[in-house]
């Protein structure tokens, strides 16, 4: 009896050191702000089982041959290209051609997108010659829901395509033709048969079940019956992923979580969110947005910081790449979200590759490419102090 509860004094020892050295290995969880991925708050147990659902689709699928990827493509899952729902690397760049001008489609074969990978027996797709084209880095996926649940009314608040208050800022939106399968919601305004486009670089996309469908089919070469032509022969084939795990993608997306800006009550953040209001960047990079309703009860009127206007606007000659896509002109972007800029380096392997296609490797690059409407904006921070400027960037960083 002695010699047991000696041993069992041993082994409470011993447990106890590990538990207490354990402390001290494993690392401790990152805070909510730090992390991009997650649901938003207020998802019913049903809504988060398909978020969860949508969760494994989106970052854990990973295509083969043998469940339809291919025979070209540019990346086997939609995580590799949004790694922890971040933006993507130059490594998962798309290139996209076949549109030289506003609403005009060449026909080209293999466009809209060069699909630059090939499984074994094919060969990846080259770019035809004298072919202007796009490249477009893949951009973070959260907070989409919300900018979704906008209405087309509260977008066009902010366009002024003719500059009627001479502040030089002229966003236009982007007229887009839907596919077939676009089911218009109370939120969505026609405009001859066409509606604003809100997801893409060129806000190209009219909906998140436009952007998924063809994220399937154009960057992972998978069918559904949204998107049934194969992209290698461009024949009508069965589909590769069910319309439940595309709706299941879809609603992942929605209810992502918006990014949470960190330190935001740091002096120097603060003097740095003065200057960027100072700087007018605020007149496109608008940071502040409300929903209405929404057929997703936690998205419904809800205050959300993602500091875009959704529009496009012309970004100048450097910014031009001869492309384009829908009614936006080769020189006009939509402005990009500035939220969880500052995590951008987590899913970038370390370093930043910021603008529509990554070229700019750190926020002051990135501002100084800024041309076009955001000439004025730029020359302004040329001219700023060492200390604004570092404060500037200290806010950007928090976002």
């Amino acid at each position: 009896m002695k010699e047991l509860n000696v041993y069992t004094l041993i082994l409470f020892t011993v447990g106890f050191f590990f538990m207490i050295s354990c402390e001290g290995i494993v690392p401790e969880a990152p805070d909510e702000e730090d992390l991009l991925d997650g649901p938003i708050a207020g998802l019913s147990y049903e809504e988060q089982d398909q978020f969860l659902k949508g969760d494994i689709a989106f970052n854990d699928d990973i295509f083969t041959p043998k469940t339809g990827l291919g025979p070209t493509f540019v990346a086997a899952s939609c995580g590799s290209c949004h790694p922890g729902d971040g933006k993507g690397h130059p490594s998962t760049t798309l290139i996209r051609f076949g549109q030289t001008e506003p609403n005009i489609t060449l026909n080209l074969k293999g466009a809209p997108q060069l699909q630059n990978r090939a499984i074994p027996g094919y060969q990846p797709e080259q770019l035809p010659e004298g072919i202007p084209s796009m490249k477009m880095t893949p951009p973070a996926v959260t907070g989409l829901g919300l900018l979704a649940a906008l209405t087309d009314e509260q977008i066009l608040g902010n366009a002024d395509p003719n500059d009627e208050d001479g502040d030089g800022i002229s966003g236009v939106p982007n007229y887009v033709t839907p596919p077939d399968y676009f089911i218009p919601e109370d939120h969505h305004q026609p405009e001859n048969g066409k509606y604003i486009g809100r997801f893409g670089k060129k806000a190209s996309a009219v909906n998140l079940l436009h952007q998924t469908a063809t994220a399937y089919n154009q960057d992972i070469g998978i069918t559904s019956t949204f998107e049934p032509k194969d992209v290698y022969s461009n024949l009508t084939i069965d589909p590769e992923v069910s319309d439940q795990v595309v709706r299941d993608v879809v609603f992942y997306l929605k209810t992502l979580k918006a990014p949470l800006q960190r330190k935001q009550n740091d002096p120097d953040i603060l003097r740095g969110k003065e200057v960027f209001n100072i700087l007018r960047c605020s007149s496109c990079h608008i940071p502040t947005w409300s929903t209405l309703e929404s057929d997703i009860d936690a998205l419904s009127n809800k205050t959300f910081y993602p500091y875009t206007d959704l529009l496009l606007h012309d970004m100048g000659p450097g910014l031009d790449d001869g492309a384009t896509e829908g009614s936006a002109e080769t020189y006009e972007w939509r402005t990009s979200p500035l939220w969880g800029l500052g995590l951008s380096p987590d899913s970038q392997g370390g370093k930043y590759f910021l603008m529509h296609d990554g070229r700019a490797q750190s926020i002051e690059e990135a501002i100084l490419m800024h041309g076009g409407e955001a000439q004025n904006s730029r020359d302004q921070f040329q001219s700023l102090s060492s200390v604004e400027k570092e404060a500037l960037i200290k806010f950007l960083e928090s976002l």
